[in-house]
């Protein structure tokens, strides 16, 4: 299994960054920043855009932090520009790491980054460096206790996806970069608004982990999605059952 679904699968599992509300809500508001001042500030014209509420709702967001955070898009009045910068490495094991981020200091980003890479065996790339070893992707997941399989997999299939995969409480539906808009347009008007809907990073190939590399190249993902700046941390790892489940524990 792909190292971005089998760490999310044990994220789920572990609950451990959903307990994190405040720094989840706060990544989200900085994305719907940037989609609004992106594009037009309607939804319905901003796919970025409506991606981004849709994210917020799915994390149960107040209403009243999304509406502060299209005040702040709109209103220009906090001066923050931020910029996506990002970042590529070798963790724990020699596993490839790509790190997405939203930051409006690009030098403090890149130190703290850095020393995450330090501190958990791995060293920080320049851009490119392991990006190759991934395939840009489009992202699309739904709530399982919505939308079974089987209703799910049809309305991909019909959109043009290439593959619906179960990850515990979600449905995820993968699809060609090129492909991507028309799968999320066609699934939007289907299913509804998707939890989380992105272009991703999927590894080409993976490396097996033993215990100790798995353990140490969680809490470097750990310390990276813990930074405000990080958005999106993909690794090509994956690990056997029994040790997903030990780390789970």
């Amino acid at each position: 299994m792909a190292g971005h679904s089998q760490f999310k699968n044990i994220m789920h599992r572990k609950g451990a960054q959903d307990a994190k509300r405040a720094r989840k809500f706060a990544k989200i508001t900085r994305e719907i920043m940037v989609a609004a001042r992106s594009g037009l500030p309607d939804p319905n014209s901003n796919p970025r855009l409506r991606s981004a509420l849709a994210s917020a709702r799915a994390a149960n967001m107040p209403k009243d932090n999304i509406d502060r955070a299209m005040k702040r898009a709109l209103g220009g009045d906090d001066g923050t520009i931020y910029e996506e910068v990002r970042y590529e490495g070798y963790g724990p094991g020699g596993i490839a790491v790509i790190v997405e981020s939203l930051t409006d200091n690009r030098n403090r980003t890149a130190s703290e980054v850095r020393s995450y890479f330090n501190k958990y065996g791995g060293n920080l790339g320049e851009t490119g460096s392991v990006g190759f070893m991934f395939e840009r992707m489009g992202m699309l997941h739904f709530d399982s206790a919505k939308y079974d399989f089987d209703t799910v997999f049809e309305a991909a299939v019909e959109a043009g996806a290439d593959n619906v995969e179960t990850l515990d409480s979600i449905q995820e539906v993968t699809c060609s970069m090129d492909s991507f808009a028309t799968v999320r347009d066609s699934l939007h008007e289907k299913l509804g608004d998707p939890m989380e809907a992105k272009i991703i990073w999927k590894p080409l190939n993976t490396i097996a982990c033993d215990e100790h590399t798995a353990q140490t190249l969680i809490k470097l993902i750990d310390a990276l999605e813990d930074n405000d700046d990080v958005q999106n941390v993909y690794a090509n790892f994956e690990i056997s059952d029994e040790i997903a489940d030990k780390l789970s524990a």
